[in-house]
C-alpha cells in the first residue's frame, strides 16, 4: 500500500510531529493554544467563583433589564433565548444515519436573544453592566441590595455620561455593547476616533 504524502511527509510523520492531529482526525473535541503567541501565564482560566459572580450580577440587573428592555419581561429580565423542537432535522438524521433517536432534538436559538439578537448579547452586555456596577458602587450611588431599576433614572444616565466606552467591532459584539452603553448613558466612542480618545486620557473600556 502506497503511503499518502502531504507536503513531503506521510500522515504518520505529520502525527508524530503534531500529535494533536490524531485527535482532530478522530473527530474528538480538541483545544489548541498557540504557545508561540500565548504563554500559559497569559491564559486565564475561569473559576467556579467567576461563574457564581456572573450569575449573581445578572440576577441583580434583571429588574433593570425588565424596565429598560421590555422584551425581557417574559424571561423576568434574564437574557435568554428560546428552545424549539426541530422534528424535521431529527427525521432526516434518523433516515441518513439509519438510527432511531429516542429523545427530542432541540435547537437553542441564540439568534433570538433579546436586546441585540445574537449570541454576543450576553458577553458584550455583561462587560458593560459589570463596568457600570463597579462605577456606581465605587461612587456610592448604588449598593448591591438596591433595586437596579434605579439605573434607568436620569441621574444615573448623567453620571455615566462622564465615561466613554469604545469597542473595536462593527459586528454583533459592537451592536450589543453599543445598545446597552447608550441605554445606560455612556458616551459611545466610534471606532475611527477611539485612539484619539485614549490619547486625551478619556475614561474608557475596551
Amino acid at each position: 500500500m502506497v503511503k499518502k504524502i502531504i507536503e513531503g511527509k506521510s500522515v504518520e510523520e505529520w502525527i508524530e510531529d503534531y500529535p494533536l492531529l490524531k485527535q482532530i482526525m478522530d473527530t474528538e473535541e480538541t483545544l489548541w493554544i498557540n504557545q508561540k503567541i500565548t504563554t500559559k501565564s497569559e491564559y486565564v482560566s475561569l473559576t467556579g467563583q467567576d461563574i457564581s459572580d456572573t450569575s449573581e450580577r445578572l440576577q441583580r440587573f434583571a429588574p433593570y433589564f425588565e424596565v429598560a428592555f421590555t422584551e425581557t419581561v417574559k424571561t423576568n429580565g434574564i437574557i435568554e433565548s428560546p428552545l424549539i423542537e426541530i422534528q424535521n432535522m431529527k427525521t432526516c438524521m434518523e433516515k441518513d444515519y439509519g438510527i432511531d433517536l429516542k429523545s427530542r432534538l432541540l435547537l437553542k436559538c441564540d439568534s433570538h436573544l433579546p436586546i441585540s439578537g445574537s449570541i454576543k448579547a450576553r458577553g458584550g452586555i455583561y462587560a458593560v453592566i459589570k463596568y457600570a456596577e463597579e462605577l456606581a458602587v465605587k461612587h456610592n450611588l448604588l449598593s448591591y441590595s438596591d433595586s437596579y431599576t434605579v439605573l434607568d433614572d436620569p441621574a444615573f444616565k448623567q453620571f455615566f455620561s462622564q465615561f466613554s466606552i469604545a469597542v473595536g467591532s462593527t459586528g454583533n459584539l459592537g451592536l450589543s455593547i453599543g445598545i446597552i452603553s447608550a441605554r445606560l448613558g455612556f458616551n459611545m466612542v466610534p471606532e475611527e476616533v477611539r485612539e484619539e480618545y485614549y490619547q486625551k486620557g478619556k475614561k474608557s473600556i475596551r
